[in-house]
């Protein structure tokens, strides 16, 4: 039912009422009720019409407590390295130092930057996740291509509140490994030290010498991004597939990266 449908239903409604009848003027006010209820009724009709294309999870389908019975939950709380490795890309122990490294003071004391909301006062009580639940949302974000739906199965979240809260989490993440001293990338600082690690390379590779660190790529699929710029800068034309490529440069020591080039 379009503006028309509804204006000629008002008006037949108006022309069907007896001017003989109005005695108390309400012809005008019958005659507006009518319009209003023909507004609700192309309202419905809109809404009907809309409904079979909207391809998105409701509440009523996912499951009733994000904080519960969840397979988020279950994953976290086998407490397996292996499966935190499998989904996530790290250990259990180094999940759990990131949680302790600031991200969930940052989760329950940083407010969520919201458009339709007036208050800048923390609610961590009134999130759906809690701390540990919300950075594995980012890291099972990061570490996988899966479709922002797959997420939404798993936290049993709608999709607004995932794609809020992977923008949030993700931001926290980089302002926590920031200040981590494990997640700094840095070079040697002394010659000892370049002719330290130097030694550890030429015991086991005895003809390179100079060198002082290892050096290895990863490419990390991604979805194909709405983007045009971001599409075409992570598009490998060779495997005809997206991704994000790192080059990693390890100390031989193996305690930590010593650079790090994103391309």
């Amino acid at each position: 039912m379009d503006d028309f449908a509804v204006t000629f239903a008002a008006t037949q409604a108006l022309d069907s009422l007896n001017p003989e009848d109005d005695e108390e003027g309400d012809r005008p006010l019958m005659a507006l009720a009518c319009l209003a209820a023909s507004v609700e009724i192309m309202r419905l009709e809109r809404a009907r019409i809309r409904n079979p294309s909207r391809l998105y999870l409701t509440r009523s389908n996912l499951l009733p407590n994000p904080r519960y019975g969840t397979p988020w939950q279950r994953l976290y709380a086998s407490q397996s390295d292996r499966a935190f490795i499998t989904t996530m890309g790290f250990d259990v122990a180094t999940f759990h130092s990131i949680i302790a490294a600031g991200f969930g003071k940052k989760w329950y004391e940083v407010p969520i930057p919201r458009s339709d909301v007036r208050s800048r006062e923390p609610r961590p009580n009134a999130r759906s996740l809690d701390a540990e639940g919300v950075l594995g949302l980012v890291l099972h974000y990061l570490n996988s291509t899966m479709r922002e739906i797959s997420l939404q199965e798993i936290f049993a979240l709608i999709p607004s509140t995932v794609s809020r809260y992977i923008s949030f989490g993700l931001e926290l993440l980089l302002q926590t490994l920031r200040a981590m001293p494990d997640a700094a990338i840095r070079w040697p600082k002394a010659p000892s030290e370049f002719e330290r690690l130097n030694s550890l390379i030429v015991g086991r590779h005895p003809l390179l010498t100079g060198a002082f660190a290892s050096i290895d790529g990863l490419k990390l699929p991604l979805q194909t991004s709405s983007n045009e710029d971001i599409e075409n800068a992570t598009y490998n034309g060779w495997l005809s597939e997206h991704f994000i490529s790192s080059v990693l440069v390890y100390s031989p020591d193996g305690e930590s990266p010593i650079v790090c080039a994103m391309y």
